[in-house]
């Protein structure tokens, strides 16, 4: 991928899942960590507000540094949610359980290319 759209991409990829948490909120709400206090639906509003923020601060090539280290350590966050809803789908079918699963260790990867995305707008 050419680092010249990488920041477009990643900004593209945040406001689609942060648009996503809006438009359909029951799948979000499902996998939010039962230990964390008040409503899942608040939860769930609320990542999908700080999705948008980082995509529009990651569009913005003034923010963008600043925006994406935010990213990476929200991709960081949402592991919880992650492993939740793995421990959630083990008893989903195979392919469901495996795709649950795998987003899991699909976060290093996202980590890593926000990093990325940070140290190229701060050079």
């Amino acid at each position: 991928m050419p680092r010249a759209r990488s920041p477009h991409l990643l900004a593209g990829l945040l406001a689609g899942a942060g648009a996503a948490h809006f438009l359909i909120p029951k799948p979000f709400d499902s996998i939010v960590p039962r230990a964390l206090p008040g409503s899942p639906r608040t939860w769930t509003y609320a990542s999908g507000a700080v999705e948008l923020a980082l995509a529009a601060g990651i569009a913005l090539p003034r923010t963008r540094a600043r925006a994406a280290s935010a990213a990476a350590a929200f991709f960081v966050a949402v592991v919880p949610a992650n492993a939740q809803m793995a421990v959630d789908w083990r008893d989903k079918p195979a392919p469901l359980k495996r795709a649950a699963q795998a987003r899991v260790p699909l976060q290093i990867p996202l980590v890593l290319w926000a990093r990325q995305v940070s140290r190229d707008a701060a050079a």
